[in-house]
């Protein structure tokens, strides 16, 4: 079979037989339920940016974080919507690298899927790290040292990963389910509190906690756009719902429901707890070690509140760990099975996991650890500037998937789905101007974002290399499938 990214544009439309099939969606079993995608849609729009990232963004821009998170909320959802569409025209495990393989070759899927690798192996450190911090809140881990607890959050988890697919879905619904509840209560509590004027910590919470604070830009706003760059890692997993599509069944009833309450959950939940936590307490009362919403109720001073939250953020941390173990194993599947990642990466236990990208992931987590061990106290930004770097190369790569699949549309060789991105193609170039500002704001933040950015160039030369490392074998493989 022909790879479609080998045809000219003046070719007619191939039938639906002909449509580009990748060995790495064999194999998997299809247990995933409509439950299980609609609480992965949820986890992934609520993560560790929120539960502890947005304390100390509280703390450097002030209430306006909540302009921040619904510009970045937007653009995440044409992210997904676009990936929605390409799911609905071809269901794959190996989602967006699998669309790039299709629509852009072989060079195009191996860029995708080492972008993505990059993002959430650094995304693993972080939730490790997060986890740690997490669990120094109570004081029988007080003396126990960050990296110890990173160890043991990612040896648990990544024992859960290995077991089945069905396993995976049960237990990231229950951690969503855990998310989902926590953020209502303290959206009930929160509005109650400002209603009633209950006073916080020896502060009347109101719109006094903002227009006597320096307003909804207390540093202007510069300071605003330069958290832009971690406000997106915080709707890093928005694309996960993409990945388990190849392992459910009726896709295309699942997935666009899933994906279109993306957008107010963003509102609700992101926005809305911002907002909240903005008029709750003022701005300087938040700091980085410790999430807002466990500050909130620490300052309340009801018995135990403050352990509950710490719980919660703990549950989301471990969830975002789950779902980064995950969706890399299914991509580095696809990527080897095309020759363009580690042979063992591969390789499918009984359960029918590919336990051996979840076990290269997790080899970086590992790394992680000894990062809590040597500077505990960076170890979060740094790993979270990283992230960055990979989330905006993958939602890059989404968008341009979702350039070709429109223009070979709209030259009769494929089909649109009927649920599709609106405004095409000017929400796909809108969303990579965008991107591409970020990196400008990363560079003009200074400190850790403008090393970050730094990095890119040694990325690039990283993904050449290895790019000539493994080009023979996936020019081998190719001409087998052919």
């Amino acid at each position: 079979m022909s790879d479609l990214s080998d045809r000219t544009l003046t070719e007619a439309p191939a039938p639906a037989s002909s449509r580009h099939v990748d060995a790495g969606d064999e194999g998997y079993s299809k247990d995933l339920k409509s439950r299980h995608i609609n609480m992965i849609a949820i986890g992934g729009a609520i993560g560790t940016g929120l539960f502890l990232g947005a304390g100390g963004r509280l703390a450097g821009a002030g209430p306006s974080l909540a302009i921040a998170y619904a510009v970045c909320g937007v653009f995440a959802f044409f992210v997904v919507r676009a990936l929605g569409e390409l799911v609905l025209y071809r269901p794959s495990s190996g989602a967006f690298v699998s669309y790039a393989r299709e629509f852009m070759g072989e060079k195009g899927a191996y860029t995708a899927g080492w972008l993505y690798f990059l993002n959430w192996s650094t995304t693993t450190v972080a939730d490790i790290t997060a986890a740690a911090t997490y669990a120094h809140f109570w004081s029988m881990f007080t003396d126990v040292p960050q990296w110890v607890l990173a160890f043991i959050a990612l040896a648990v988890v990544l024992t859960a990963n290995l077991i089945s697919v069905k396993y995976f879905g049960e237990m990231e619904f229950w951690f969503s389910l855990v998310k989902v509840a926590a953020l209502v209560i303290f959206l009930i509590v929160g509005i109650w509190l400002v209603a009633t004027s209950h006073e916080i910590g020896g502060h009347t919470p109101g719109f006094s906690s903002i227009t006597d604070n320096g307003g909804l830009f207390p540093s202007g706003v510069l300071p605003m756009l330069l958290v832009i760059q971690g406000v997106v890692f915080a709707y890093a997993s928005v694309e996960l719902c993409g990945v388990a599509a190849g392992e459910t069944e009726n896709p295309e009833k699942i997935m666009p429901k899933a994906i279109n309450s993306i957008m107010w959950r963003v509102g609700l939940f992101y926005v809305g707890s911002v907002v909240l936590l903005a008029l709750l307490l003022p701005y300087t009362e938040y700091s980085t070690d410790q999430s807002p919403f466990v500050t909130v109720f620490d300052k309340l001073g009801v018995p135990g509140a403050a352990g509950i939250m710490n719980l919660v953020v703990l549950t989301a941390a471990l969830s975002s760990l789950n779902s980064g173990l995950y969706s890399t194993g299914r991509i580095l599947r696809s990527m080897s099975l095309a020759g363009s990642a580690p042979k063992f990466t591969g390789v499918m236990n009984k359960g029918k996991v590919p336990y051996g990208g979840v076990l290269f992931t997790a080899a970086f987590g590992v790394a992680g650890v000894g990062l809590n061990a040597w500077m505990p106290g960076e170890a979060f930004e740094i790993v979270l500037n990283l992230a960055s770097i990979g989330i905006l190369g993958t939602w890059a790569m989404v968008m341009i998937c979702s350039l070709f699949f429109w223009h070979r549309a709209e030259n009769g060789l494929v089909e649109r789905p009927s649920y599709r991105l609106p405004w095409a193609p000017y929400t796909q170039i809108v969303t990579l101007v965008f991107l591409v500002t970020v990196l400008v704001l990363m560079w003009c933040d200074g400190g850790v974002g403008r090393t970050t950015v730094m990095f890119l160039p040694a990325i690039a030369a990283a993904l050449v290399g290895g790019w000539f490392l493994v080009r023979r074998r996936v020019a081998e493989l190719a001409a087998g499938r052919d």
